[in-house]
């Protein structure tokens, strides 16, 4: 089926849908704990497969094992995603005037730590930079600065753990 796909053949993903798309709901719908945001997560899937098919390799894994992977990962990047969003959604709606004072000692000490995070990123590469800001300032999945970027998934994943190891060392 998949080299079918490879080939353009809308059947052979139907086919495909047809056969695993349950299994995937149901991988899924445990990772994430909600049927539209499975939903999703599955649909998305299979457009990936339509899109990707020819990277599909078959000594690395069975259909099914590549499908339900994708799946899952998918599912983990939504599940990270919705909890930025929802930490981003409290913070936007904390009432004003209801914030923590910090002391001056604390305020000086946030601030130089601050200041030698900036100079540590400095350092770094501009792509391995580029994944880390993307990631903590924007709220971005790995996923999806490898869309927005137009770079591999796998390369996005190894900049950003270079570029964690990298901070570790210059921050000591």
């Amino acid at each position: 089926m998949i080299d079918r796909i490879v080939r353009g053949e809308e059947s052979a993903l139907a086919e495909l849908y047809e056969r695993f798309a349950p299994r995937a709901f149901g991988v899924a719908r445990r990772v994430l704990r909600s049927d539209s945001d499975a939903e999703d997560v599955v649909q998305d899937t299979f457009i990936e497969i339509w899109r990707s098919a020819t990277r599909y390799d078959p000594r690395r894994a069975a259909p099914e094992r590549w499908i339900l992977t994708m799946t899952r990962t998918r599912a983990i990047d939504r599940l990270r995603q919705l909890g930025a969003r929802s930490r981003l959604q409290e913070n936007l709606g904390a009432q004003p005037g209801k914030e923590r004072t910090v002391a001056p000692d604390a305020f000086v000490e946030m601030n130089r730590d601050a200041k030698r995070l900036r100079e540590a990123l400095a350092k770094l590469p501009h792509e391995q930079r580029a994944v880390l800001e993307q990631a903590y300032d924007q709220g971005l999945t790995q996923s999806e600065i490898a869309e927005q970027t137009g770079t591999p998934l796998g390369t996005v994943k190894t900049r950003m753990r270079t570029a964690m190891i990298k901070l570790a060392d210059i921050l000591g």
